[in-house]
């Protein structure tokens, strides 16, 4: 013990021994000692020395160290001395304080150590099993060893937490912890955890995260709250940039809707803290990650719609409108609403609706604009502003012509300032950023708009008193040409590159509008002498922009000018400047070194305000011009007569086509519907063949049942005939006429049905010989229907014929009975024999009545039934016929276009055919003859 008492600082006689020597003394004591109470000691001391003797205790008591959080895991104090002692040998942070070189050595020490230790993945393993203790003395210090390990080999750590079983969900519980320490390095070490790792950001996110952090940033306070809400927005970034997977889950768990109250300002926004200020511009961040122009456009279209639905985007556009917000934040505040409304139809409308709060109310587009063409406004402000603007313009077509409209004579109101009056201010400004950034706004409103290319040459500007007004496209080419003002303005290239930017995008695919610009006689000269003077390298870039433009005056040229027709402003350029001296000018834009940058991303994010040159959409164009305008200049005329007369064929040709394949579609449709018309049919002629099959078994259940009476009756009758005139005697005169009107009834309702019988065999007649001349695969089954029916008809006249019979014995019977009442008859008999013969005859009579009645009723269903078997077929016949005549046509009408497409194949690979031997590439297209061989399978099939 008295070798601890000298390590720990008590006092010992002799020599002291080394730092080195006590650190070897430890460690042979930490592997030797039995006790437990010794290694604990022998531990402790190690952690008082590893700060000093960071680099000994690193190489000697490593391995020690992590033998003893193998072996001694029953005790929480020995292993919270070893995790500590690991930490001080590992980490850097506490060598903040060293100069540049002895920081750089820390680093690298702390870059070894994490690799020794890492050597093996079970030690990672067993540290991340250590977090699972509960007892602070043991999960704290081994937080902080994990998040060390991450800070200098965090890509191998990560891997090994990856495929470690349960890795993430064991840190995960650590936001979960009680101990507000223990959380909040937690956040830290998911930080390192989560940093460029997308297999790890998603078991994050599905392990809960979002909703754990969210509970957590609205606790401490949210954007009023600490370091801890910094960390956990932090966190989210981390989770969300760049992971579209990660994203689509944050918005399907309706977690935008809880960012809303993040932006909940008061009115008084003086005294912003620090930690405010960055946890504000945090939450900015995360909602641009969001909705940033680098996600697929689906995934941003629907976090734009559900943030204008939740309310969040109303609620950035009350601080971009509030005042005393500070200016980063009301800069990252009008990029973030710029990326919300950016596409979205929707949101723009609604960002159109916002006012400034002033007297009297201004749009918040105007306001904007005024700060955009302030040269006292900060670089950044403006950028941001010119951001909005084009965002508000991507794809509104709405919004760009709104724009135009303030400038048109018949819209400006003198008493208010308007978007226009601002962007021309900020064009003819001494200023030439603001030179620049009006340029590209009024490039935006006309980006892929002819309509307002042509509405924005109505645009007129007074110059000077007692002077004309001039065209805006005038003034904007008397800027870079003439006069000695306004050279000295548009000597400055970024005030020259902005104005020739604009007159590229405003002239480009506008024929009207390159005749405008070239009717102006100075334009093409000074274009010209611009880009055949040998100039340095600042005017390299203009020159480059002046070929471009020249380049579009060929390319959209209509020659409605005879000075300035295509040819002969090839041959300027061929005897003034060259056309290898003139392509090789047009290259300087694509090879300037700003051009990429801006090439990249569509927000204007520039250094300092002198490399503002590029505009990302402008970049887009000069990559779809330059190649054409290349080709054009070295055409020839005569090619290029065959080139435009190729086209316009091709594009007659392609109208035809087009025009046939709209017919074509339209009649597959049709087909289409006649196709689910038959099949209707088809089920429906397959149910009433099932039901007239119902039918034939109903009716020889009615026939046998027929014959078993009539069986009864021809029995009946015979006894009758033995009993003589005797048993019809005793009738009454009553009963008899009663007999009579029932036999009247009889014969009126057989007249009845032998004229219904006589009907129903001319439609059976009529549906035959139909079924006969009809074709289709359905003409068989009606056939069949039809001698069905013929069957049906023969069995219900036999049954009629059998019904005549009855009536005719039962009319023989009154006969009788009536001859046995006259007055010359003989005596009756006697009272006992005439009661019993008249009782028997009217059981008879009665009998037979009865089933007369049910054979009448039979009868009567079984008509019913044929009735709507007829009438069912009749109409299923009138509609097979008719959809068979629009068949039959259709597929004439099909052959006639299709024998005409092959025609017009044959022609367009005529033509195809010259432009290749005229050295034009022509791009490949579906070929006819297999799309109209296609369709004709089809309409085989």
């Amino acid at each position: 013990m008295n070798f601890f008492r000298g390590v720990m600082g008590g006092q010992t006689a002799g020599p002291q021994p080394s730092g080195a020597e006590t650190i070897q003394k430890l460690c042979d004591r930490v592997a030797s000692s039995t006790l437990l109470e010794d290694r604990r000691d022998a531990v402790r001391a190690l952690k008082s020395l590893s700060k000093k003797y960071r680099m000994e205790v690193g190489t000697e008591a490593m391995d020690h160290l992590i033998n003893i959080l193998q072996t001694d895991r029953s005790d929480s104090e020995i292993l919270g001395y070893a995790l500590d002692t690991l930490y001080n040998v590992i980490s850097n942070d506490e060598e903040e304080e060293q100069d540049e070189n002895a920081q750089k050595q820390a680093d690298d020490l702390g870059t070894q150590f994490t690799e020794k230790f890492i050597q093996d993945p079970e030690h990672i393993t067993l540290l991340l099993t250590l977090l699972e203790e509960f007892d602070f003395h043991v999960r704290w210090p081994g937080v902080k060893l994990l998040t060390a390990l991450l800070k200098n080999q965090g890509v191998q750590v990560q891997g090994i937490i990856l495929v470690s079983p349960m890795g993430v969900s064991r840190l995960m519980d650590l936001l979960a912890d009680s101990r507000e320490v223990i959380r909040n390095d937690g956040l830290l070490l998911l930080q390192h955890l989560t940093k460029g790792n997308a297999a790890i950001q998603k078991i994050v996110a599905f392990e809960n995260a979002f909703e754990r952090l969210l509970d957590i940033i609205t606790e401490e306070g949210s954007s009023d709250g600490g370091i801890v809400v910094e960390d956990c927005l932090l966190l989210l970034l981390n989770l969300l940039k760049n992971n579209s997977s990660n994203q689509n889950f944050f918005k399907e768990g309706s977690y935008i809707q809880r960012m809303k109250p993040w932006f909940e300002v008061g009115d008084d926004n003086s005294g912003w803290s620090a930690q405010k200020v960055t946890n504000l511009h945090l939450m900015l961040q995360l909602v641009r990650v969001m909705v940033s122009p680098v996600n697929s456009p689906g995934a941003t279209a629907s976090c734009q719609k559900c943030m204008y639905q939740c309310g969040l985007l109303q609620q950035l556009c009350t601080i971009l409108m509030a005042t005393g917000v500070p200016a980063d934040i009301l800069t990252e505040t009008i990029n973030t609403v710029s990326e919300v409304i950016r596409g979205s139809q929707v949101n723009q409308d609604y960002f159109t609706s916002v006012n400034a709060p002033s007297n009297p109310p201004r749009p918040a587009i105007v306001v904007l604009l005024m700060s955009m063409v302030n040269e006292r406004q900060p670089f950044v402000l403006r950028c941001a502003v010119l951001y909005c603007f084009q965002c508000f313009l991507y794809k509104n077509q709405k919004g760009q012509g709104e724009i135009v409209a303030t400038l048109l004579p018949s819209t400006i109101d003198a008493n208010s300032i308007s978007a226009g009056q601002l962007l021309c201010g900020g064009l003819f400004s001494v200023d030439s950023l603001s030179n620049w950034c009006a340029a590209v706004a009024l490039a935006h409103t006309l980006q892929d708009n002819l309509t307002q290319k042509e509405q924005l040459l109505r645009v007129q500007l007074a110059t000077s008193l007692g002077k004309p007004p001039v065209s805006l496209l005038q003034q904007c080419t008397n800027i870079l040409s003439q006069g000695d003002k306004i050279v000295r303005r548009g000597s400055k290239v970024q005030t020259r590159v902005g104005l020739l930017m604009l007159l590229c995008t405003w002239i480009s695919n506008c024929p009207i509008a390159v005749t405008h610009f070239l009717h102006n006689q100075d334009n093409v000269p000074f274009l010209t002498a611009q880009i055949s003077e040998n100039l340095g390298e600042d005017e390299r870039l203009v020159q480059g922009l002046c070929a471009l433009l020249l380049g579009i005056c060929i390319y959209y040229n209509d020659n409605s000018l005879e000075n300035y027709t295509k040819e002969k402003l090839k041959q300027l350029i061929e005897k003034r400047i060259g056309k290898e001296n003139f392509v090789e000018k047009l290259g300087f834009i694509t090879k300037h070194e700003l051009y990429s940058r801006a090439a990249l991303k569509p927000q204007p994010v520039f250094p300092s305000p002198e490399q503002m040159l590029f505009d990302h959409e402008f970049t887009r164009l000069v990559k779809e011009l330059e190649g054409l305008i290349t080709k054009a200049v070295h055409k020839s005329s005569e090619e290029e007569k065959k080139e435009e007369e190729v086209k316009k064929t091709l594009e007659q040709h392609d109208n035809i086509v087009t025009q046939y394949k709209e017919l074509i579609r339209e009649q597959d449709v049709q087909i289409q519907e006649l196709k689910e018309k038959v099949s209707s049919m088809t089920t429906q002629t397959e149910q009433l063949q099932a039901t007239v099959s119902q039918q034939q078994s109903q009716i020889q259940q009615h026939k046998d049942q027929y014959n078993i009476l009539k069986l009864k009756l021809g029995k009946e009758n015979q006894s009758q005939s033995s009993q003589g005139d005797t048993q019809v005697n005793g009738l009454q005169t009553e009963e008899l006429a009663q007999l009579r009107e029932e036999l009247e009834e009889l014969r009126r309702q057989q007249k009845l049905l032998q004229t219904q019988l006589s009907e129903k065999d001319v439609q059976i007649d009529s549906l035959k010989s139909a079924a006969q001349a009809a074709e289709g695969p359905a003409g068989s089954d009606n056939t069949e229907i039809l001698q069905e029916l013929e069957a049906l008809k023969n069995q219900v006249q036999t049954h009629l014929a059998e019904i005549s019979h009855l009536k005719a014995e039962r009319q023989e019977l009154l006969r009788r009975a009536e001859a046995g009442v006259k007055p010359s008859d003989t005596a009756p008999p006697s009272d006992s024999s005439s009661d019993a013969a008249k009782a028997e005859l009217e059981n008879r009579l009665a009998a037979q009545t009865a089933e007369m009645e049910r054979l009448k009723e039979s009868r009567s269903g079984l008509e019913q039934q044929l009735a709507a078997a007829t009438s069912t077929v009749a109409i299923l016949q009138t509609e097979k016929s008719k959809l068979q005549t629009e068949v039959q046509e259709s597929k004439k009408e099909q052959d006639d276009l299709l024998m005409l497409l092959a025609d017009q194949d044959q022609k367009i690979h005529s033509l195809k055919q010259k432009l290749k031997d005229l050295g034009e590439t022509v791009e490949d297209e579906d070929d006819l003859r297999d799309q109209t061989s296609d369709e004709d399978d089809e309409d085989e099939d």
